[in-house]
């Protein structure tokens, strides 16, 4: 019987291999236990890339430019951040995504990953509301003798802090991670000289001033010199000099989405399996609440029509049909839009896509084209219905705009979907009924009302410790825009707000309008049904718990 010969150069490039039964018991017993040695170290990659399991089981969203939350909405968040990194590490290391979201996977099975892939490397999405159940899977990475590594919204503007809190967490990665985990790897196993040119490239162009950090290969390494970075030295958390944003995302090589369960994301009405693109990142407006201040600042750099489209086409032959433009303001540029949607018009590349936007950043050409080209859905941040809080939040105060852009996006053939927040400061309840009535008025087919979560780094976090708004005891397990809040107004408690937020659902929800646009979407096309049935009953028994009488 021949053996396969397994060399050491190809152990950690995820080789599978198959041992056959032994044809003779006792000579192939010896043999066999030796393939199942090396088929151990065949397993063993350089970075595991994780999104961890849930702390309850639900599923939840998490994602490198937004937040962490249940979701009501019954969707499957695509893990595109940690595809578009194992682009950067790929092929000088051997990369593995796992997305125990996505798979449904509890702890117990996480931790035969670990002990399957034995990485040499963890990285790990982190959000507030997920924090020490995210940083269990840090310890339990470090217990095997891995780097962990964390990144994320959370971490960005307390890096010092939760370093000081996870004994097991060794580094930080502040701000933009791409080239920080690619720095951080090669810098850890002097692979500098094996950067493929486009990385080269990247770092060159985007950082002029850049240095690799050499070392004797016998001497112990020190971090500072990598931009970016949150990590121990001598025992106490050190912040590193930042890392320049990456200018032109076209340059980023596209997302590895292969790694990633394409069949196991999820979005309401929708057929199959979706995932996201990454059109652009960061956005000018003020928005005191918003996360991206946290990790783009006022910064916004798109990726060029052209560049998109190439990544369309990508999971176009993956057997991916619906896509959602993930970016923090969609519309941000109209000239790269009006582009996309010319290219996918006149490629005939038929795509049923989704994106969000402002309502002062459409106009009725751009929507209509937006329409021909396949977006069939917008989400839109209205907030709140009265101007005063909006002008307070620095998010412009657009009633009136906000009726048109919606009006013409309905006009034209996209759905809308707005988003409403509760417990801005301001706020009261006679505020809410007005953004309650607001939203009645909109010609919107689904809402979500959530309740306002001052992230660590937003403008909205300062003013709640300033103001001593924060509840006492607060944890960041706490910050919850679904279930739980750390707010505490004196003359709008936490308890208040909790039930204006579903007060304000069942408002909206409960009338001929609202439901009538439910049962066109689940009737125009049946394979809705299934998704409709599961999102409407989650939110009646979101809605309806804890109701006051």
């Amino acid at each position: 019987m021949a053996v396969k010969d397994l060399s050491k150069q190809n152990r950690g490039k995820g080789a599978t291999l198959k041992v056959p039964p032994p044809m003779f018991p006792n000579a192939d017993d010896i043999v066999r236990q030796g393939l199942l040695e090396d088929q151990q170290h065949v397993d063993m990659v350089d970075i595991l890339l994780v999104n961890p399991p849930s702390p309850d089981g639900d599923i939840w969203i998490r994602s490198q430019h937004r937040v962490g939350r249940r979701t009501r909405e019954n969707m499957i968040w695509p893990q595109v951040s940690l595809a578009q990194m194992a682009a950067l590490l790929h092929p000088t290391y051997s990369v593995k995504i796992v997305d125990a979201i996505a798979e449904r996977m509890g702890w117990a099975e996480f931790t035969k990953i670990l002990d399957k892939y034995q990485p040499r490397f963890y990285l790990t999405q982190v959000t507030a509301p997920t924090l020490e159940n995210d940083m269990y899977g840090a310890f339990l990475a470090k217990a095997r003798g891995a780097y962990t590594i964390a990144f994320g919204t959370h971490v960005t503007p307390i890096p010092k802090e939760t370093l000081n809190s996870f004994p097991s967490l060794d580094f930080v990665l502040v701000g933009e991670p791409d080239l920080t985990i690619r720095d951080l790897m090669d810098y850890v196993d002097q692979k500098y000289d094996q950067r493929p040119e486009n990385i080269k490239k990247l770092f060159a162009e985007h950082d002029p001033s850049y240095k690799p950090t050499l070392r004797e290969a016998d001497v112990p390494p020190d971090f500072s010199e990598i931009k970016g970075m949150a990590w121990r030295k001598n025992g106490e958390a050190v912040i590193n000099l930042s890392r320049p944003f990456i200018h032109n995302l076209s340059d980023l090589p596209l997302p590895l989405h292969e790694l990633l369960p394409l069949q196991k994301y999820r979005m309401p009405l929708i057929k199959g399996a979706f995932t996201f693109i990454v059109t652009s990142r960061g956005c000018p407006a003020a928005c005191t609440y918003c996360i991206k201040h946290v990790s783009y600042q006022f910064s916004a750099r798109i990726r060029t029509p052209e560049n998109i489209m190439q990544e369309l086409w990508l999971l176009k032959k993956l057997g991916i049909n619906n896509i959602h433009m993930y970016a923090d303001l969609f519309t941000v540029n109209r000239e790269q839009v009006i582009g996309l949607c010319k290219l996918m018009i006149e490629q005939k590349i038929n795509l049923r896509w989704t994106c969000n936007s402002r309502v002062d950043y459409v106009d009725e050409e751009m929507l209509t084209l937006m329409a021909q080209a396949g977006c069939w859905l917008i989400s839109w941040g209205l907030e709140s219905g009265n101007e005063q809080i909006l002008k307070h939040a620095r998010k412009g105060a657009y009633p009136e705009k906000a009726a048109n852009s919606l009006s013409i996006a309905r006009k034209v053939g996209i759905k809308n979907w707005g988003y409403f927040i509760i417990g801005l400061p301001g706020e009261t309840e006679t505020t809410i009924k007005e953004t309650i009535a607001f939203s009645k008025k909109l010609p919107v087919d689904i809402a979500l009302f959530h309740v306002a979560a001052p992230y660590p780094g937003t403008p909205f976090f300062f003013e709640v410790v300033k103001n001593g708004w924060f509840r006492p005891g607060t944890r960041w397990e706490q910050v919850d825009m679904d279930k739980g809040t750390v707010l505490d107004y004196p003359d709008l408690p936490a308890e208040r707000l909790l039930y204006w937020q579903k007060e304000a659902f069942r408002q909206w929800a409960f009338r001929p309008e609202p439901i009538m646009t439910y049962l066109k979407m689940v009737v125009s096309d049946v394979s809705t049904i299934k998704s409709a049935v599961n999102v409407g009953i989650q939110h009646l028994t979101w809605s309806l718990g804890n109701a006051e009488d």
